[in-house]
């Protein structure tokens, strides 16, 4: 009789604590531009420093996929990565990377971007072919490595930060 009331006790507890387990959250942020193993460094270094995330990261395809505890992590690991510089797409409606970017609608002359993630040849190749793709931009002053640069011309700066985006980099506008 005690084993069957021990028994019983044992596995209502342990149903009760399997109730209250939260699934983990899973979220892949596609279309990253992640062109070498720097690029991927990066990436595992911004996400080593969200607690509670782990990543794995396809640089084929782009992708980086977050496992988080929850959705607030996971969210925090998608700012981290913006902030990073890095940009993607989502198929969630809820975890997204926002613009941040601080552009705002019209034409400018010019515009001085920062955060963008530019470690090497390939990445700031990419940046140049985006950025000479946008209608009305005649000049840039992209680098390796660095920190910020130039647009000029007669452009739209929502499009100069949705081409970018597009192409896998986050920017902010610098003020």
């Amino acid at each position: 009789m005690f084993s069957k009331i021990f028994l019983s006790a044992a596995f209502s507890i342990l149903l009760v604590s399997a109730g209250s387990v939260r699934a983990e959250t899973t979220v892949d942020l596609k279309g990253t531009h992640l062109c070498c193993g720097a690029c991927v460094t990066a990436v595992n270094k911004i996400l080593k420093g969200v607690e509670g995330v782990t990543n794995k990261n396809d640089q084929k395809t782009g992708t980086i996929s977050i496992t988080a505890k929850d959705d607030a992590t996971a969210q925090k690991a998608l700012d981290a990565l913006a902030a990073g510089g890095f940009h993607g797409k989502t198929d969630s409606k809820t975890l997204t990377q926002k613009d941040d970017s601080g552009a705002t609608a019209g034409k400018v002359k010019t515009l001085t971007l920062t955060a963008v993630h530019n470690c090497c040849g390939s990445c700031n190749g990419k940046i140049n072919t985006t950025i000479k793709g946008v209608a009305g931009v005649t000049a840039h002053t992209a680098k390796v490595r660095a920190e910020s640069f130039e647009v000029t011309s007669d452009f739209d700066a929502v499009e100069l930060i949705k081409a970018l985006n597009d192409a896998g980099f986050h920017a902010k506008v610098k003020k």
